[in-house]
């Protein structure tokens, strides 16, 4: 880890993730959480304040430890406890259904291996459980795809990893989960960045009858 990841992408990251559009997707979603919870890519901590009363544990998983300093405060005032798992999302610390719920947002465009990252969230999470998920990704607009495709090679050398172009529903679907309400679109920013997966998924174990809801 060089200088720039080490000391200034933290800070980056954190003072870019706080927009107002990424609250208002942070607002809907992440309270939909409950019981004990993973939050894959932690970061600064940006989502504790959205979570709910339901929830009674955090596990945040995220292997930079300069943004777990930086989310100390947050961390400090959660009504709920948080334990720091500074690892990897391929790997993840936890064993067989050991979770109610994980929740990944701005997350899988940065991990190096997303599907097996993916499988890893299945195999921690309970039958019962939902994997919920707010992830930017690959546009259904070839002009945008085009301009995703030229920028993320010289992109996720500066943001930490972060791939444009990943198909997150595809992903999410081929590691195994069934897709239970996902919404597409664009929000506010330059429209390479900013084309949104936004969603609920459960594991193979929990596929009660009815369609999924698309948006």
């Amino acid at each position: 880890m060089n200088a720039y990841e080490k000391h200034v992408l933290p800070w980056l990251i954190h003072l870019g993730m706080r927009s107002k559009a990424e609250r208002a997707e942070r607002a809907r979603f992440v309270p939909l959480a409950s019981g004990s919870v993973l939050e894959i890519g932690f970061g600064s901590g940006l989502n504790v304040p959205f979570y709910g009363s339901k929830v009674r544990t955090l596990f945040a998983l995220d292997p930079s430890l300069e943004l777990w300093k930086i989310a100390r405060g947050r961390v400090a005032r959660a009504p709920f406890p948080i334990e720091f798992l500074p690892a990897s999302a391929e790997r993840i610390p936890l064993g067989d259904m050991a979770v109610d719920g994980v929740v990944t947002t701005w997350t899988l465009c940065s991990i190096p291996d997303p599907a097996q990252a993916l499988t890893e969230m299945r195999r921690v999470l309970k039958p019962e459980g939902r994997l919920i998920f707010v992830e930017h990704g690959r546009s259904p607009d070839p002009e945008v795809r085009r301009w995703q495709d030229r920028l993320t090679p010289l992109w996720r050398r500066v943001a930490g990893g972060c791939h444009l172009n990943r198909q997150i529903d595809d992903l999410v679907v081929d590691a195994g989960f069934h897709v239970r309400r996902i919404e597409r679109a664009y929000t506010r920013g330059p429209r390479a960045f900013s084309y949104l997966f936004k969603g609920i998924a459960t594991p193979p174990a929990n596929r009660p009858g009815g369609g999924d809801t698309h948006a």
